[in-house]
């Protein structure tokens, strides 16, 4: 506990819990089957029979069916009756574990009921009113019922209405539309809502497809952008995806599909969009594959347009660096998500790769073969783009995210295939995949893979290699070859260390293809004795992946010489002629190696090379055995255990990698190993491998468990004998931890032994003297550490006798070995269902021998325990003591061990009495049995106990299911165990009592007393103190994780298919090990738990903590009896001062499980509270730290409780039991009134007291006892009391501000809790079912059939005269809805209060006297403490709204006219920045709480309030205080109608620029006002037009602040005049549908915005004119530009950038080029530069590309300036790449002759960026258009070379020397101009390929061409061909031996000297 502070509730359990892990299957694709729902099959339990049969493998009789469904029945009539009482915890959440343990033991229920469990479930998650714990508690399990989609076929077997969930959301994420949702207390955790849609969206129908959009369409708006956001996101959340059943046109995906594309189309450059939709998109393809009724094309579902533009998003969210190109995404619309960004997904658990890989997958269909368009060539073309982002040269950002998405493809493909074969996915003939695409697939893929594997990222490493394993399952003979052609070189250690690593970690995830593989498999031994080598004590990480491979290789072929007793074969020589062969070939043919085994080999000669090769299997074996001893010895020490360090993971490996070796050896090879292994470990003590050499030992024994101990056995009792009686090992004690090297050898031996007798089954019976004798012996000649050693040794002896396990690791059946093993038994799959386990159940002599070696060994410790309290044991507690200290906690480890160790014998029934075999004592009642009955008295008796303890100490009943336990409760064996175990229970309590009195310093006794203890409690039935359940678990999951196949079940190597069987047994025991009732001795050890849990000794606390913890869940009623002396504890603490104590008490009462006890039992919970309060004060750090961490927990506990849950009567119904259980519900439901009544009335009580306290305190406590008492005395029935309210409103001006601002928020939530109230008119049912009342709310239809009306509807707000406000800005913007909410303009009547409402407003009222406002004004004005609280204080602003509406209602004791002059004399002259705060938060507050009163009231407030304003607007502004008022705006605005405001929002737009004013502040800060207004106000502010005219007027203003104000207000305003106002939801989808498959497209510039645009360049295009080139001084053209380019910047981060497409080419591409010219002013090249390269990154359309790509393509070729050419490249490369699926080809091939014409620019710096262009634009082209680019260029390029050789030099002027001074005629300047073009060019498309190897066939030609013909040009032609060629050796260094062999050998040497020196010279 203290060590670890548990989590505050237990939060929703984990719902990968162990029935996770272990369910069949993944989650399937595609809606399972369309069949019609067939009645009768109601009372099956699931679609799909279970894989494993559970039952039939456990070597006991298990219980019949019937039984387990009475069972379930029984707990299902409980639930009925919990929830119908409203019991719901711990009443229904108990019953819900029930449930989930019932599930968990792998019974199914019916699908009857499972269907009613899930509706009973989804119901009760999302039911208003319950508290948000318990309902995420029922929301878990409402998804561990629905996890699989075979359990209930979706849509078929169950259906779910959307409508609960989307309430729940639409409180969270659209506040304003939920009445009163953001005030009924706690919230739902958002993360929950999200996944419980994930559960539930399979279940809603398609047919409500319709109404959901009606429902929340009309929500969309970009005007306020956070709405588009919530709509997107709530549609993925709840959108149904299921094919429809009906043939309702309406319901298919082409239906609506165009509208998605254009809300898509709505909100450009946004990351979370693109997101949001692929994720929709994928699973609409996955759901819809399925469905013969949806039309299925070469692009899936999808339309060739659709397609494209998801592949050009799947581009962009790749973020893939092009060039000098930023971001595709613009963070700036990200942000605006808002709440959108709770709809969310976890991007851990569903990364963007997978959506994409699933959209990819579920497309496809043999369609795809023939077609050049379909979405398997656009896959090909995205990965041929992206190639060389995959090397593990070139990794950034993108590694991960790429390799993820190919390891994503490669799973969906592998299940999709799976469950195709399988049949269970369903789905036409003409969409399953076949073998032509599955090829071509895998090749698409390989390269990358192969690259990947050799990644620098661990990460990345881990997806490849998976992705690897996937392929070569679809295609073994294509990726088999490539890959032992790179592991043969890697493996001789031919190439660098990291590839080894990878090479051996590559063959782990192959080898069981390899083995499975005809011809390949015949590599696999050659591959082990290769691996050999890795087993390195230099290199740990090496040893562990040489292992994990040896251990596959085991698991799936045996270790037999099968040319043993043939004639046709013998020896290894046929093998390693051929694998020489092979090798060889794979040398020769180099990376592209091409092997058909399944054709060129015939079967014949295939089985004799298999054979011949495993005649070396023995000399494998002993070799492995020396490296591994070699290993050993040369092991470093490990630093600590469970450290993770790389010495301990060789340790843990070691043990996985030797028992399927050894299991897997034939019985010749057994010997050989058994032989040297027990030679070497009599012959060494290796200490720091002591515990890897154990687990060999224990391996070996396992294995072969008579011959092993036969063996082994005595050679280490004689060891041990020997060690001890002539070494005198362990004969002193010793101080540390550290083993002496006296004792070492003992310590190996004995670690040895322990370990081979462990799970061994009964061979240790053979032995049964020698064990027994030399424990005795041990026990009583050792002291110090070895002691331990030796109790761990009787801990191991008496777990192999009592327990039942598997004790069985052959890998194939009995039969199978006795046929004799061949060829055909490698890789052979076992079927699950028909395994032959052999288990260990233990005998009766093995009882005996248990109980007597138990008897005895404990006996004796209980003796010495005894003697050495008592005084009468020759060792003293003299001196410093240690001996005596020692000896007690061997003796307490001993005790500990040997509980543990036959725990399984001991039977919950016999510990829950007392040892006189009576019953327990009268509080309690026995156990009723496992029928689950009540006992009928029991009712009865319940009711005579104080509820509470009533509710802690009530027996449910339980379930106990058949185990294998041994014992009858008659057996005498059974009698003397459980005696022992009540004696070992007074001897720990007589130690405990001992030491607390006499030696309670000595602490190193107090820790093994306490884990004493805990296992005492909890080691009945099961060794819980070991997690021995969740130890096995765990390495089963490691362990099968290598073989698990995507669609695949359970196709594992037969021994993991047994330890499940091992693992399944222990769930057993674990789930009949309930908490048991109390007896006197639990009693007496609880207590005795309690008192040292406040011990002043933080070890001593600590440890009775963790053991109280345990001991709690173990014993039922526990908790009230620990509960009482603790808080005892606490208060004597608190008194006293005595930190340990209030330390011991506050870890234990309120950071452990009793602090949910406490919260609902209010006999204690006021008195932790006040403990917890004066703690509070404590003159101690660690203690005030505690506190502050407790605060939550203490608040938590004032929570009210359930007052109403609304449910719906029929679903709880549904699982009513036949019988009639009225009498008990109602019992249940007194109790439960009875008791919330009973805690309501103390928590008030403790209320009143608390506030009191409040009153008088020092602030520190003040403040934690004001926390608590907001918390406890706020209710809806009563809202507070008299003196509560009086502390806030009294405490809302305290002189402490951290007190101030605690009781402002509290009276803040007191008002809004009388609103509330109010609201629901006074009704609680109301407030939780969001039932709202608000007088002045109105429906106002709308005349959405009149064409006029939008445009009439917007003109209303330009006018101030109007009957009603329309606040939200949603109504219209995309769709009419018949009605909108409306709020009238001046209502009549107000909300309406009732007696209790108005009695405290009274209250309030009184208290708000003109000094109250005058000190809370004067504290506004103080200056804040800290820089970070400077600002516009929104809860000030809330306190004085609710504070000032009381006061214009005229219930205030101060009146209007104070106000009026305290806020003058707050404000003051103006001149101080705190002033104009305070006035900002003043006034803006007013305004707000004016909005909804009477007019004339209004009126008299807004003539009050706005002069002032105005004249702060007008003249007041500075830049300290401009952001109060910003702020102020922003409150008064915000999601209000204009015309609210109107006198401020005409003042504002009535804003003119004064071109004679300097004063450049004063104008900007009035434009950032504007610019605020125009923003929170969008589309309703209607006075837009003067604004723009007066703006662009004046774009040439001569101030920098002005300017920018300028750019970014004409940025809003344009954006926030679009809107679609379609007349209805249906109209919408129509004209989307109309206009093309993915909808209008949106932001077309009116002809007005056209002219705009141009006339302002026009006008810049003439001041360009007149500037003077090179002039200093700012002239109209650099002004004007850069208001300009700040308005394009703005526009163009935001989503409307698409309405400036149509001006890029001819409007502003070759402005933005001249204004990157201007090097006088360095602001406007930088603007020009930013905003010229967001042109690219702007999404088009198809065909929406041609314009600009000519403008480009003009100025690229035509312009005079070389700057410009040179700029237009940037984005050339830009937008080929990032258009790559949308430009048509034409148009591609115009940039490519564009840039290839641009080589021969006469500017150098042109022909450079054009040649690196080019190579870029070639390495992301498709295959097909790169080749046949190459291969154009290449002979334009090499005869242009050709063509124009350089004259020669005149004969007699050889050898004079160049002088460099001589002028170039022009002809020898176009000479070099066009050599060097060429140069560039074959340059460029050498780099292209900077990392194929061996490189392309072309290559080598152009590399030799350059050589020969240009090598020794002068100037820059040679220097280009120097670096080019230096450039591509440089970028192979790790290939290079490879991809020399590319080129002939006269090619070599050509290069020879010029590509790579020459040795000689």
């Amino acid at each position: 506990m203290e060590g670890a502070r548990e989590q505050i509730s237990e939060m929703i359990s984990s719902l990968d819990r162990r029935d996770g892990l272990v369910n069949s299957g993944a989650t399937s694709p595609g809606v399972g089957g369309s069949k019609e729902p067939n009645m009768e099959n109601r009372s099956a339990t699931r679609n799909r029979p279970r894989t494993y049969p559970y039952f039939r493998y456990l070597p006991y009789q298990v219980e019949d069916d019937a039984q387990r469904q009475k069972n379930l029945q029984d707990i299902i009539n409980h639930l009925y009756v919990a929830v119908e009482a409203g019991d719901f915890a711990p009443g229904a959440l108990h019953w819900t574990r029930e449930i989930r343990n019932w599930l968990g033991l792998k019974f199914d229920p019916t699908k009857e009921q499972r269907i009613r469990l899930v509706k009973l479930y989804y119901e009760l998650a999302l039911a208003p009113g319950l508290d948000v714990t318990t309902a995420e508690r029922f929301a878990s399990m409402f998804m561990v019922l629905t996890k699989r989609k075979h359990y209930l076929r979706p849509t078929v077997d169950l259906t779910l209405d959307w409508t609960p969930l989307f309430r729940e959301l639409k409180i969270v994420v659209l506040p304003s539309e939920a009445g009163m949702g953001h005030s009924t207390g706690v919230k739902r955790n958002i993360r929950t809502l999200t996944k419980l849609c994930t559960f539930a969206q399979l279940y809603f129908e398609p047919q409500v497809i319709p109404a959901m959009l009606e429902e929340i369409l009309p929500h969309f708006s970009t005007s306020f952008a956070e709405e588009a956001f919530v709509v997107v996101g709530l549609i993925n959340l709840l959108f149904p995806t299921a094919p429809p059943a009906s043939d309702d046109e309406r319901l298919l995906p082409q239906h609506y599909l165009p509208a998605m594309f254009h809300l898509w189309s709505l909100m450009n450059r946004s990351r979370v969009f693109d997101t949001t939709f692929l994720d929709l998109l994928s699973r609409l393809a996955r759901d819809s594959l399925t469905s013969p009724k949806v039309p299925f094309t070469d692009c899936g579902i999808y339309t060739q347009e659709q397609t494209s533009l998801i592949f050009t998003a799947i581009l962009r969210m790749l973020d893939i660096p092009v060039g000098q190109a930023t971001s595709p995404y613009s963070g700036s619309v990200d942000l605006s998500a808002g709440l959108a960004i709770l709809l969310e997904r976890d991007q851990k658990k569903h990364p963007t790769a997978h959506h994409i890989a699933r959209w990819i997958i579920m497309s496809l269909s043999p369609a795809c073969l023939d077609s050049v368009t379909s979405i398997l060539t656009k896959l090909e073309g995205l990965i041929q783009a992206v190639e060389t982002f995959f090397h593990p040269s070139n990794s950034g950002g993108w590694t991960k995210t790429l390799h993820q998405l190919v390891y994503y493809l490669a799973d969906f493909f592998v299940m999709r295939w799976n469950r195709e074969k399988s049949g269970e996915m369903e789905l036409p003939e003409e969409r399953k995949l076949n073998e032509p695409l599955k090829r071509r697939f895998v090749l698409c893929l390989r390269e990358v893979v192969f690259m990947g594997i050799y990644s620098k990222s661990g990460t990345a490493m881990n997806f490849a290699l998976s992705t690897l394993q996937s392929l070569a399952y679809l295609e073994p003979d294509l990726i088999l070859p490539g890959v032992l052609q790179r592991i043969y070189p890697s493996l001789q250690g031919l190439v660098e260390v990291h590839r080894t690593t990878s090479s051996l970690r590559a063959l782990q995830v192959l080898s069981r293809i390899m083995v499975r593989t005809k011809g390949f498999r015949c590599h696999v031994t050659t591959m082990l004795g290769l691996a050999l080598p890795g087993i390195d004590a230099n290199d740990l990480e090496k040893t562990i992946y040489t292992l994990s491979y040896i251990q596959s290789v085991c698991y799936n072929i045996p270790l037999y010489d099968l040319t043993e007793g043939r004639d046709d074969v013998s020896g290894s020589m046929l093998a390693s002629q051929w694998i020489g062969s092979e090798v060889e070939r794979m040398e020769q043919d180099g990376i592209n190696v091409e092997v058909d085994y399944k054709n060129g080999l015939n079967d014949k000669d295939e089985e004799l090379i298999l054979r011949s090769s495993t005649s070396t299997l023995a000399e494998f074996v002993s070799a492995f055995l020396g490296k591994v001893f070699t290993l050993l010895e040369n092991l470093p020490d490990a630093a600590r255990v469970r450290s993770g360090s790389p010495e301990e993971n060789v340790i843990n490996t070691l043990p996985a990698t030797f028992t399927p070796l050894l299991a897997a050896l034939s019985p010749e090879l057994y010997n050989l190993a058994l032989n040297k292994v027990a030679v070497f470990v009599s012959n060494h003590v290796i200490h720091q491998a002591r515990d890897a050499m154990a687990f060999i030992c224990s391996a070996l024994c396992k294995v072969n468990p008579g011959k092993a101990l036969k063996r082994l056995v005595p050679v280490f009792i004689q060891s041990i004998r020997t060690e001890i009686d002539e070494n005198g090992a362990a004969s002193t004690r010793n101080t540390g931890s550290d083993v002496l090297p006296r004792d070492r050898g003992l310590v190996w031996s004995i670690s040895m032994l322990s370990m081979c007798v462990v799970h061994v089954g009964d061979a240790v019976m053979e032995h049964k003297k020698a064990l027994f004798d030399i424990a005795e012996y041990m026990q009583q000649k050792c002291k110090g550490i070895p002691t331990v050693h030796v109790s761990n040794y009787v801990h191991h002896l008496l777990l192999n006798l009592t327990g039942t396990y598997i004790c069985d690791y052959s890998l194939y059946e009995k039969d199978v070995y006795a046929r004799g093993l061949g060829p055909n038994d490698w890789g052979m799959i076992p079927d699950p269902q028909q395994l032959d386990v052999a288990w260990h159940v233990p005998s009766r002599e093995e009882i005996e021998f248990a109980v007597e070696l138990f008897s005895s060994q404990g006996g004796n410790a209980v003796r010495q325990l005894t003697s050495l309290t008592d005084g009468t044991s020759p060792i003293k507690r003299i001196g410093t003591g240690k001996e005596w200290s020692d000896e007690v906690s061997r003796n307490l480890v001993l005790i500990r061990l040997l509980l543990s160790g036959v725990s399984v014998l001991f039977d919950a029934e016999a510990a829950s009495k007392d040892s006189d075999g009576l019953g327990n004592d009268d509080e309690d009642f026995d156990m009723p049995l496992a029928n689950g009955h009540v006992p009928e008295d029991l009712d009865t008796e319940i009711l005579q106990i104080p509820i509470e303890e009533a509710e802690e100490n009530e027996a449910r009943p339980t379930y106990k299911y058949p185990a294998g336990y041994m014992l009858a409760d008659d057996d005498p064996l059974y009698k003397e165990l459980h005696l022992l175990r009540q004696q070992a229970g007074g001897t720990l309590h007589a130690v405990h009592e001992f030491l607390v009195q006499k030696q309670q310093d000595d602490v190193a006794c107090f820790g093994p007393l306490y884990t004493a203890y805990r296992s005492w409690f909890i080691d009945v039935g099961i060794e819980r103190s070991a997690h021995v359940l969740d130890r096995v678990t765990r390495l089963l999951a490691a362990d099968i994780h290598p073989y698990k196949i995507s669609g695949l079940r359970k196709e594992y190597p037969r021994p993991l298919l047994l330890r499940r069987a091992n693992v399944y047994h222990l769930q057993r025991l674990r789930h009949n090990s309930y908490p048991r009732p109390k007896t006197e001795l639990t009693k007496t050890l609880l207590l005795d738990l309690a008192q040292s849990c406040v011990s002043s000794y933080t070890e001593v606390r600590r440890n009775a903590q963790s053991a109280g913890e345990a001991a709690l869940k173990a014993i039922i009623g526990a908790r009230p009896l620990v509960i009482p002396p603790l808080l005892q504890a606490l208060e004597e603490g608190v008194a006293r001062s005595d930190f340990a104590l209030i330390k011991g008490g506050m870890y234990a009462l309120v950071f452990g499980t009793l602090s949910r006890t406490i919260a609902r039992d209010w006999r204690y919970a006021p008195r932790v509270i006040k403990a917890y309060i004066s703690a509070s004060t404590a003159d101690k750090a660690s203690v005030q730290k505690l506190c502050s961490t407790a605060t939550l927990q203490i608040m938590d506990f004032g929570r009210p409780w359930e007052r109403m849950v609304v449910l719906d009567k029929d679903i709880i119904r549904s699982i009513s039991p036949s019988e009639d259980v009225t009498d008990k519900v109602d019992k249940v439901k007194a109790k439960v009134l009875k008791k919330r009544a009973n805690v309501e009335s103390k928590m008030a009580a403790l209320s009143d007291e608390l506030v009191e306290l409040a009153r008088t305190s020092h602030w520190k406590k003040a403040s934690r006892t004001g926390a608590i008492v907001t918390s406890l005395g706020l209710r809806f029935e009563s809202i507070a009391s008299e003196k509560m309210v009086d502390l806030m409103v009294r405490g809302a001006i305290e002189s402490h501000p951290g007190l101030r601002s605690l009781y402002g928020a509290a009276l803040v939530a007191l008002f809004s809790l009388i609103d509330t109230r109010a609201i629901a008119q006074h009704n609680y049912e109301n407030c939780i079912t969001d039932n709202p009342y608000h007088p002045a709310k109105v429906k106002i239809p709308t005349r959405r059939d009149d064409p006029n009306w939008t445009n009439e509807y917007l003109a209303s707000f330009a006018r101030p005269e109007t009957d009603y406000y329309v606040d939200q800005e949603h109504p219209g913007w995309l769709v009419w809805e018949d009605t909108m909410t409306a709020y009238k303009a001046n209502p009549k009547t107000d909300i309406e209060y009732d007696g209790v409402e108005q009695g405290i407003l009274d209250q309030i009222g009184k208290l708000l006297t003109r000094e109250w406002f005058s000190v809370l004004f004067d504290y506004f004005k103080q200056e804040p403490r800290d820089v970070g609280a400077d600002r516009f204080r929104i809860s000030n602003a809330m306190l004085l709204y609710y504070a000032f509406q009381l006061l214009l209602h005229g219930s205030a004791a101060a009146t209007f006219s104070d106000i009026k002059e305290e806020t003058a004399r707050i404000f003051g002259d103006g001149t101080d920045k705190h002033q104009h705060r305070a006035a900002a938060e003043i006034l803006g507050a007013l305004l707000s709480s004016a909005a909804d009163v009477r007019l004339e009231l209004r009126t008299e407030v807004w003539e009050f309030v706005f002069p002032r304003v105005q004249k702060v607007f007008a003249d007041g502004l500075t830049p300290e205080n401009s952001s109060y008022w910003i702020s102020c705006l922003h409150m008064i605005l915000r999601g209000k109608d204009p015309r609210r405001s109107w006198p401020i929002v005409d003042s504002l737009a009535s804003f003119r620029l004064d071109m004679s004013s300097n004063a450049a502040f004063k104008e900007s800060s009035k434009i950032q006002l504007l610019c605020q207004c125009v923003s929170d106000l969008g589309w309703h502010f209607q006075l837009e037009k003067p604004i723009i005219h007066d703006f662009l007027r004046h774009i040439d203003h001569p101030y920098k602040g002005v300017r920018e104000a300028m750019g970014g207000t004409l940025a809003v305003l344009y954006r926030t005049r679009y809107h679609e106002s379609y007349k209805d939801v249906e109209t919408f989808m129509d004209s989307q549908r109309k206009s093309s498959s993915i909808g209008t497209a949106p932001y077309q510039p009116s002809e007005e915005f056209s002219a705009t645009i141009h006339e302002i360049f026009d006008r810049l295009e003439k001041w360009r004119l007149e500037r003077e080139p090179g002039q200093q001084t700012p002239s109209s053209y650099t002004s004007g530009g850069k208001t300009v380019l700040l308005w394009l910047d703005s526009a163009l981060s935001s989503f409307e950038c698409t309405e400036l497409l149509r001006f890029f080419p001819n409007v502003f591409m070759e402005q933005l080029l001249h204004m990157m010219d201007i090097k006088e002013d360095q602001e406007l090249q930088g603007l020009a530069y930013y905003v010229f390269r967001h042109l690219p990154n702007i999404p088009r359309r198809l065909g929406e590309d041609t314009e600009l790509i000519e403008s480009l393509i003009r100025i690229g070729t035509k312009s005079p300036f070389w700057h410009q050419r040179l700029r237009v490249l940037i984005n050339m490369q830009v937008i080929y790449f990032r258009r790559l699926f949308l430009l048509p080809q034409e148009q591609q091939q115009k940039l490519f002759d564009c840039v290839a014409s641009m080589l021969e620019d006469t500017q150098l710096e042109v022909r450079l960026g054009a040649s690196s262009t080019l190579s870029g634009m070639i390495r992301c082209s498709p295959v097909e258009m790169r080749n046949r680019m190459v291969e154009e260029l290449n002979q334009r390029f090499t005869k242009m070379l050709v063509d124009s050789p350089l004259p020669k030099k005149a004969k007699g002027n050889l050898s004079a020397p160049s002088t460099g001074t001589s002028t170039p005629t022009p002809e020898h300047s176009k000479l070099v101009l066009s050599r060097h073009a060429a140069v560039l060019g074959l340059g460029g498309l050498v780099q292209a390929f900077p990392y194929s190897s061996p490189p392309p066939g072309w290559i080598p030609g152009v590399l030799t061409t350059l050589a020969n013909k240009a090598n020794n040009d002068p100037g820059m032609v040679g220097k280009s061909v120097k670096s080019i060629l230096s450039d591509f050796k440089k970028t192979r260094q790790d290939t290079w031996q490879m991809d020399l062999k590319a080129f002939t050998q006269e090619q070599a040497e050509d290069l020879d000297g010029v590509l790579w020196r020459s040795y000689f010279v």
